[in-house]
């Protein structure tokens, strides 16, 4: 691996999503002097966020990375909603054709969205430096617009802009001082709040008819449920990671009422069956009396699970300079004049905003706030160097 320069125009802390696409940007616009870091050795394997919206495809396609995406993702083209025994609505998507090439829902798991990112990134000889934590943010003593960001390791790099793609417990944001608050309540969004908890998790069903199952989603008072098929190339990637799964494999999620008390830290089969048979369409019960195809569908296998509680934050400001007036208060180092200018720090994806999983907004706004980042950015440094 290549090592890590002292110094860069342009530095992305984080390699999710939001980073990789924001350096994908750059480098679509002819610009090279940017260096990408992330905390982990190695990203997710898990899933996570699944389904990529048209716009956000149509972001990806100005800066040639959509056609890989939608190449190994699948096409949900109508969604049916309904209660456990009977269909409610259909919607068909088809019919935005004329407003959009992609008049679809495409459902990628996210791992596999990250991937394809990160490889395409890795065709243009970019390196993404791992582990490389960052633990402080400092303004250069010699040049006040300048950050000097300090790793855990010891390492400096100094960089003129600073993007914090860090995810919801950003520490560039932290460091920057910049609040990060529920806006309804005014809860602060790295603290779980008090709503509505969920459980999602990648399965196998055994039994009934799969032919029957596509994108099935039900509604009712005490929760919701979706059921959906994952592509083909989820598989393939689990298996270049060792994990080999031959059947289909599903994502569920289902709303927990707060009355059924706190999910497991790692939800059993019994218990995502449990919710499957309480709020999930009579097609997938295991109870074969109420089963339309009076065959029992029971989960096989659990690939992944996880359960959070939903809720919402936005960040006080996604820029600013560290160290600047506006900044006052904030933790910087010791010294620093807060009348200085300072570097530039930028807020994007989970960093910036984050939101209940209800219509799959967080993972695409994170990528369209990094494709149009990357145009931003290059307007800025080229007015930037015409002004003196």
């Amino acid at each position: 691996m290549a090592s890590m320069p002292n110094s860069t125009t342009v530095l992305i802390v984080g390699a999710g999503p939001s980073g990789l696409a924001t350096a994908l940007s750059l480098l679509h616009h002819g610009y090279k002097h940017f260096v990408v870091v992330d905390a982990v050795e190695q990203g997710e394997n898990t899933s996570r966020a699944l389904v990529v919206h048209a716009a956000t495809l149509e972001a990806l396609d100005t800066i040639d990375c959509g056609e890989e995406i939608v190449a190994k993702g699948t096409k949900a083209r109508s969604i049916n909603i309904g209660n456990r025994s009977s269909k409610l609505v259909s919607t068909d998507l088809s019919s935005l054709d004329k407003h959009t090439r992609h008049p679809y829902a495409l459902i990628i798991p996210q791992s596999l969205t990250e991937y394809i990112l990160g490889e395409k990134l890795k065709s243009y000889g970019v390196t993404v430096h791992r582990p490389c934590k960052v633990i402080s943010l400092k303004m250069n003593e010699d040049d006040d617009d300048l950050t000097d960001v300090v790793f855990e390791d010891g390492k400096t790099i100094t960089a003129k802009y600073v993007i914090g793609a860090d995810g919801a417990r950003s520490v560039v944001r932290q460091m920057a001082g910049i609040s990060f608050t529920d806006p309804k309540t005014g809860e602060k969004g790295d603290r779980i709040t008090n709503l509505a908890q969920m459980v999602i998790a990648d399965i196998v069903y055994e039994g009934g008819n799969k032919n029957d199952w596509g994108f099935l989603a039900t509604m009712s008072p005490e929760s919701f449920f979706l059921s959906m098929p994952l592509p083909n190339s989820f598989n393939d990637l689990l298996a270049e990671n060792g994990q080999e799964v031959r059947d289909q494999i599903y994502r569920i999620g289902a709303g927990v009422p707060l009355v059924d008390g706190e999910i497991p830290h790692s939800p059993s089969k019994e218990y995502l069956q449990n919710l499957v048979d309480r709020f999930g369409p009579t097609v997938l019960s295991s109870d074969a009396s109420v089963n339309p195809s009076s065959t029992p569908v029971r989960i096989k296998e659990i690939i992944w699970a996880t359960r959070f509680r939903t809720h919402s934050a936005i960040a006080e400001k996604a820029f600013t300079r560290l160290g600047g007036d506006e900044l006052q208060g904030a933790t910087v180092a010791a010294g620093n004049s807060t009348t200085k200018r300072g570097g530039i720090i930028l807020l994007i994806g989970d960093a910036a905003h984050i939101h209940s999983p209800a219509g799959g907004q967080g993972m695409n706004l994170g990528i369209r706030d990094a494709v149009f980042l990357g145009d931003a950015l290059i307007k800025h440094m080229n007015a930037s160097t015409s002004q003196p």
